[in-house]
């Protein structure tokens, strides 16, 4: 029990973690809104409005900061972590979702044709990555999320 205990008064995962879940739940709200249908998927896929990725980088970067500053390794090692994550995010994950998206074009323009050599069934996932807007409104959501973690249960 105490480990449990130990994990939610620990400020760099609660930083972290409710970065992810707050923007989870943004994102399947944001997905109900445009799409007027619920994808429960969207709780926990990746792709969307706004970067779940970024928002737990940033939640961990800014609960680091507050705690060690930007002179530490601690600080360092965060800071690279994020920057790599969202560059991730926005570029080569992104790149993937768009080649996916192709991809299941192509499958459905055969099978209109006639040719069934692939299953029509099969579909590759296309929300993978993120717009820069996305990586952006993510970071920033983290970084919220951090602040207020901090001076709301640590101070």
């Amino acid at each position: 029990m105490d480990m449990l205990y130990d994990l939610f008064a620990n400020e760099f995962f609660l930083s972290a973690g409710l970065g992810w879940l707050i923007a989870q739940l943004l994102k399947t709200i944001i997905y109900c809104i445009v799409t007027r249908s619920f994808d429960p998927e969207r709780l926990i896929g990746s792709g969307g409005m706004p970067s779940s990725h970024s928002a737990t980088v940033m939640g961990l970067l800014v609960a680091v900061f507050f705690n060690y500053g930007t002179g530490s390794f601690e600080f360092a090692i965060s800071l690279f972590f994020a920057i790599v994550v969202m560059h991730d995010a926005r570029g080569v994950r992104r790149e993937t979702g768009l080649q996916a998206h192709i991809i299941n074009e192509m499958v459905e323009w055969m099978n209109d044709m006639g040719n069934e050599s692939i299953p029509a069934d099969i579909k590759l996932k296309e929300f993978v990555g993120h717009s820069p807007t996305q990586v952006l409104m993510g970071a920033l959501l983290g970084a919220v999320v951090g602040i207020g973690v901090h001076y709301f249960f640590f101070m």
